[in-house]
């Protein structure tokens, strides 16, 4: 009973720190406000009358004050956004179209973009879970099961490949393609007919970036046109990847489910991830449960599970409402 009368003051509290932060918007003050902060500790801690329990009490004052600072920043300064990758790399458009005028934060690996959104450094973060041409993002299907972060969107992004150089290069004078794997792997029929060598790069963006800094006449680059504007380079040939259907599929990630209905152009969806025992008929009785419930699926993979050899965990996607009475339903007979 204390605590959920807690959670009630905690999120009246809250609804106030909103107000406080519309005001320091109007009046142009700042966020921090260390003078202001002591006094609040030092009046509210003397409410406290055991001397053991106060020193507590003030570290918890103190835990609330930076909450409600980190909430008002978000207020006052917008969303902070993780991405991996750099400015120009495809996450990067991504995370424009979806997350428009906030706050985007680079980082060099999917788990540091995860990671960001678990320690509160970052309140969301974009990651490719799968590409219609090479397949499976295995390392963020990981990231699903494993993390406790929910999937509260899922944006398809056309991917399209350019032959980038310097300006001014003849592609006569190209020998060496430098790309992300998979990107590399798109182009594969164009790099094969051209007798280019591949060499790999961790994105499409700094590959762009590095041959910016390079006076390698020799040397070609496959990004996006964005990122042809972004380090003055020039389009070469356009729309070189084997695929004109290539379309890599981001999905939003943040610590709270979100239960309104989102609905894109594929309609009402989500995605489940589980394991279950490694038993005869466990996974098909998981399956008709779904189904049962007339859910219908239109994805199931199966990835292993790293700590436990021989064992899977399942990712599914299916159509329709699961926030429904269908939905709660399905969820509690797939819990037994």
């Amino acid at each position: 009973l204390i605590d959920k009368e807690m959670a009630k003051l905690f999120e009246e509290r809250m609804k106030l720190s909103h107000e406080v932060a519309i005001f320091k918007i109007k009046n142009g003050l700042a966020i921090e406000d260390k003078v202001r902060e002591n006094q609040l500790i030092k009046q509210n801690s003397s409410y406290i009358e055991s001397d053991e329990i106060k020193e507590y009490y003030i570290d918890f004052l103190n835990d609330l004050m930076t909450t409600s600072k980190k909430y008002q920043k978000r207020i006052v300064q917008g969303m902070n956004v993780a991405y991996c990758g750099v400015e120009g790399a495809f996450a990067h458009i991504a995370s424009k179209k979806v997350f428009d005028s906030q706050n985007l934060v680079s980082y060099p690996s999917f788990n540091q973009a995860y990671q960001a959104v678990v320690d509160g450094k970052a309140d969301a973060c974009l990651l490719p879970i799968e590409n219609s041409f090479a397949g499976d993002v295995g390392e963020v299907l990981d990231l699903i099961f494993s993390g406790p972060l929910y999937i509260n969107n899922v944006i398809d992004v056309e991917i399209t490949h350019n032959l980038l150089a310097k300006k001014g290069t003849n592609i006569k004078n190209i020998k060496k393609v430098i790309s992300h794997p998979q990107a590399l792997s798109q182009c594969n029929s164009y790099i094969l007919e051209k007798g280019f060598e591949k060499v790999e790069s961790s994105n499409t963006a700094i590959a762009a970036y590095e041959l910016s800094q390079s006076d390698d006449d020799s040397v070609a680059v496959i990004a996006s046109k964005e990122v042809a504007n972004l380090y003055d380079l020039e389009v070469l040939q356009a729309n070189i990847n084997e695929s004109r259907n290539n379309t890599t599929r981001f999905a939003v990630f943040s610590k709270v489910l979100n239960k309104r209905k989102v609905v894109n152009k594929m309609g009402e969806h989500f995605i489940l991830v589980f394991t279950v025992l490694n038993e005869a008929g466990a996974l098909a009785q998981t399956l008709n449960i779904i189904g049962a419930h007339n859910f219908n699926m239109r994805t199931l993979r199966s990835r292993p599970m790293k700590e436990l050899l021989w064992n899977y965990y399942f990712f599914v996607e299916a159509d329709g409402d699961i926030n429904c009475s269908d939905g709660h339903d399905m969820i509690k007979e797939l819990s037994s």
